[in-house]
């Protein structure tokens, strides 16, 4: 059997990527006697589709993920340029995406390039794929990620003329490789005990080193107490969230202004809580206690330089500070097994907390409007007490 060499990252960094549409694509960073004859065009088109969505940093790495995927199947194992891709073609790099070569599978996240004396160059160590621990296994959420994107961009290759109809579509329908499920899946979140675990370490980290820890308690409580998505904390092209986005109405209350997915504007209603958090943050910062209209300061400052945060990887690492110290706690009181979820918890675990917390005892449209949710459909997810019920009725059946 053939060895497939690995792969090279081709699209570049949020930060570093040109705007296609005033500078072409000139050339391929990949060997172009080993792609499609008109891998150029296609880089281009995507490209210029990935570029789209330079607004929001976390659905730019999504994409860029899944269709540097596609393209290197394309132009690399297929030789198949975007516009001769057909349904069963789909199918063929489904399988593939399930199953890569051993050589197009890393053990862990590298960056895309490096530098080597003083110039960058492709990151030889970087792979398309990521196994996080044993064998790679694609979820269904991985698959889901695939076809959702996969069928946005042959969508927009259809608007622009280059394609008559979406592969995607077609198998989407039908698919044998994705499940339909009785009901909506599990919300992945912390229980209470882990909450309490998590945000007393937390306490006891801004106790010790309030000058660095006063700005995690704060996001901790931000993204729990408001739901917030990682994204809505960091400066990017598309919002930059500062302390005058707090505003105070006619009668009194508190509210927080944000932008959130797919470019939606919202405000979130501020709790007595959260807007005591507020206060304890800004006095750390040496500010007034509570926000002027028009305040410019940035929400969640840098510790070093001027400015705002901009990288939603410094916000995952204080998190995970946060969740490390949680797991180190509950290890040592005999909390096991509940450390141990915690390990695979993210941030936007904090947001799903949340929301299924305060859904227990708010209505659920004034949860669903201060989440963004798009419907109450999607809000009634986070409601546990018809599945406790159920499995209540059940827990006394007898089998003899």
């Amino acid at each position: 059997m053939v060895k497939i060499k690995a792969p090279t990252a081709f699209f570049e960094t949020l930060e570093a990527m040109q705007n296609p549409f005033k500078h072409p694509i000139s050339s391929m960073p990949l060997e172009s006697n080993q792609l499609a004859h008109d891998s150029l065009g296609d880089y281009q088109l995507a490209s210029e589709f990935l570029y789209t969505y330079r607004g929001s940093p976390d659905t730019f790495k999504t994409y860029r993920r899944e269709l540097e995927h596609f393209l290197l199947w394309c132009w690399v194992i297929e030789k198949r340029s975007i516009n001769q891709v057909a349904r069963t073609h789909i199918e063929s790099y489904v399988e593939f995406a399930q199953q890569p070569p051993l050589t197009w599978i890393g053990d862990k996240n590298v960056s895309r390039h490096i530098l080597k004396d003083g110039e960058k160059q492709p990151n030889p160590e970087w792979r398309p794929y990521v196994r996080a621990s044993g064998e790679y296994v694609m979820s269904q959420a991985a698959l889901q990620s695939l076809f959702s994107v996969l069928s946005s961009f042959f969508n927009y290759l259809i608007q622009e003329g280059s394609i008559s109809s979406n592969p995607v579509s077609q198998l989407r329908q039908k698919s044998k490789f994705l499940r339909k499920h009785q009901s909506s899946s599990n919300i992945r979140r912390l229980s209470p005990m882990q909450w309490d675990f998590v945000i007393d370490e937390t306490l006891k980290m801004t106790d010790m080193d309030p000058e660095k820890h006063e700005r995690s308690l704060f996001i901790m409580t931000a993204l729990y107490a408001m739901y917030l998505r990682i994204s809505e904390l960091v400066e990017t092209p598309r919002w930059t969230p500062c302390m005058g986005h707090f505003e105070i109405d006619l009668e009194g209350n508190w509210w927080f202004k944000t932008v959130g997915k797919g470019n939606k504007e919202r405000e979130i209603s501020v709790s007595d809580a959260m807007l005591h958090a507020l206060k304890r943050y800004r006095n750390s910062r040496g500010l007034s206690e509570l926000p002027s209209p028009g305040e410019a300061a940035p929400l969640i400052h840098k510790t070093r330089g001027r400015g705002g945060i901009t990288s939603t990887r410094q916000i995952r690492l204080i998190v995970k500070e946060c969740f490390d110290r949680a797991i180190y706690k509950m290890d040592q009181e005999g909390f096991s097994d509940d450390a141990h979820r915690l390990r695979a918890a993210t941030v936007h675990w904090l947001r799903h907390t949340g929301i299924s917390e305060d859904v227990k005892h708010r209505p659920r449209e004034h949860v669903r409007d201060d989440a963004g949710h798009g419907s109450s459909a999607i809000t009634d997810r986070y409601i546990d007490v018809e599945k406790s019920e159920r499995h209540a009725t059940a827990r006394a059946k007898l089998i003899k």
